[in-house]
């Protein structure tokens, strides 16, 4: 699925509630007592490890802000000890391969050849109920996303990319 040009503002808002940083994010989190943790991003997924809290589920491309990511934070991704699945998605893009790659079980690493932006609207849809989704948003924080108060949204603005979600093969 691409992304149509008239949705890209609409993507721009956080599709959940908004922390400065992952130490107040992770209070909230705690306090939902999530079923699941999903992290899109590779500073997001990396200040996670840093506090101690391992991703159930994680989404990265070695890259942030469309920069190569290096030093601590990239070695901490690569020795993130989970079973990976490696997939291609072109930017403004949602592939088949990352929507499907959700449909596996946890624990589970994501890598991104290409870019992971699109990967929140596949992983809040393909989740089960109690599941937050973490990730970055530019110059403001970490927004934190419980699922099934944003499911219904996502599958709608989905659908309007033409055609909805890609059909399972």
């Amino acid at each position: 699925m691409r992304l149509p040009e008239h949705l890209r503002d609409r993507l721009k808002k956080p599709w959940g509630r908004v922390f400065p940083d992952m130490r107040e994010a992770l209070g909230y989190v705690r306090s939902l007592r999530p079923v699941r943790i999903v992290t899109v991003g590779d500073r997001v997924t990396a200040t996670l490890l840093e506090e101690g809290v391992r991703p159930d589920v994680c989404v990265v491309d070695f890259k942030t802000l469309r920069s190569p990511l290096s030093g601590e934070e990239r070695r901490r991704l690569e020795e993130l000890d989970l079973p990976e699945r490696r997939v291609v998605n072109p930017p403004a893009v949602l592939s088949r391969e990352l929507w499907e790659a959700f449909d596996l079980p946890p624990p589970l690493k994501i890598v991104v050849e290409g870019e992971e932006d699109l990967a929140t609207l596949a992983a809040v849809v393909k989740s089960p109920p109690g599941t937050v989704v973490l990730y970055g948003q530019p110059g403001e924080g970490v927004v934190v996303v419980e699922v099934e108060r944003v499911r219904r949204e996502v599958e709608a603005l989905l659908r309007e990319f033409g055609g909805g979600p890609p059909a399972p093969r």
